[in-house]
């Protein structure tokens, strides 16, 4: 698997990310602090200083580029690993999209835009639809895919339960893309955030479990 060309992308689009930090920061007064936590109503409860704040989702993008980029050499199963490039590639590029998401956050009230959570919530949903549409696309692995040890042993396994597990995820992202703009109380939007990302965490390991015990009989 191929991972060069899109280890370079990652690395441009950290570069801009941290020119962009450099450019807001600057036009902020000396000891100016930006929020890089937001509570579960929605409100910034946690702050830094502003170049610190705005840097730190470009270099959280470019160590994880670093580990989607090792995973190949890492792989034990490699004559597998091309079958799973869809759903590492989706997850790949799906963080570098969130994190300027996040750094788009944290850099609005100095640029005085009015964005709540809602853009993150937004991110986090198409991360989650990107994720699900490649899941029947992979195939057992160690570090790609719903890992256990019903699906790593078995191919049918692992292509039923990712088959499953990609539907449950992209509905999941959709209704978390929903949810930002659904007029409730951000309390409830968090909770139905978190139960959703459970079911579509949760419901597959299950199901892999019980194709495995149904087969064993």
């Amino acid at each position: 698997m191929k991972v060069r060309g899109l280890l370079w992308v990652n690395g441009l689009i950290a570069a801009a990310m941290a020119g962009f930090a450099w450019w807001v920061a600057a036009g902020l007064a000396p000891g100016a602090e930006l929020p890089i936590h937001w509570s579960a109503a929605g409100k910034a409860d946690r702050f830094a200083p502003a170049l610190a704040a705005l840097l730190w989702p470009a270099g959280i993008s470019l160590m994880l580029g670093g580990l989607f980029a090792a995973i190949p050499r890492l792989e034990p199963l490699q004559h597998r690993l091309e079958g799973s490039a869809a759903l590492l590639r989706s997850a790949w590029i799906g963080i570098m999209l969130l994190m300027v998401f996040v750094q788009l956050m944290i850099a609005a009230p100095a640029l005085g835009w009015n964005i709540g959570t809602e853009l993150l919530l937004v991110g986090i949903g198409a991360l989650l639809v990107m994720i699900g549409d490649s899941l029947p696309k992979s195939r057992p692995g160690f570090f790609v895919g719903i890992r256990t040890p019903w699906t790593i042993s078995d191919t049918d396994n692992w292509i039923a339960t990712h088959r499953l597990g990609g539907k449950i995820m992209m509905g999941a992202g959709c209704l978390t893309v929903l949810a930002a703009f659904v007029p409730v109380p951000p309390t409830a939007r968090i909770a139905v955030i978190i139960g959703l990302t459970s079911i579509a965490a949760l419901v597959p390991v299950f199901y892999s479990w019980w194709l495995w015990r149904n087969k064993a009989r």
